[in-house]
């Protein structure tokens, strides 16, 4: 999120890369399940988030939150984002667990970006 001009692109990287390892695991409609949860929990504190429908095709699953996101000025754009991540994360770490979520985050992001984002953490 430190180029507000890649929000979008940035967003939309990491949300395709986690779809497709979870989605290997449980199946579509187990990751649209968590991820309709997710966008309904980050509502609350942006009810402007687009809220999902299954019936969306595998190829366009996030153009209703790149199309929410576009609407906005970057800063509350990179908020949602990353508000809807950890809300994602989280979920998935309770039903889980911690060594398998960072396990499944590590496979889909790759080891850089799990350490850059536990710096900016801490």
């Amino acid at each position: 999120m430190q180029r507000p001009d890649a929000i979008l692109e940035v967003t939309l990287h990491l949300w395709e890369r986690l779809a497709a390892e979870l989605i290997s695991i449980i199946g579509e409609g187990g990751f649209q399940s968590l991820y309709s949860r997710s966008v309904h929990l980050a509502g609350v504190a942006f009810p402007w988030l687009a809220p999902t429908h299954s019936t969306q095709l595998t190829e366009s699953r996030f153009t209703g939150l790149i199309m929410s996101l576009e609407g906005r000025d970057s800063a509350e754009a990179g908020e949602a984002s990353i508000a809807l991540l950890i809300t994602f994360i989280d979920i998935l770490a309770m039903l889980i667990g911690d060594l398998l979520t960072a396990g499944i985050l590590r496979t889909a992001w790759g080891d850089d970006a799990l350490d850059t984002a536990a710096k900016e953490l801490q």
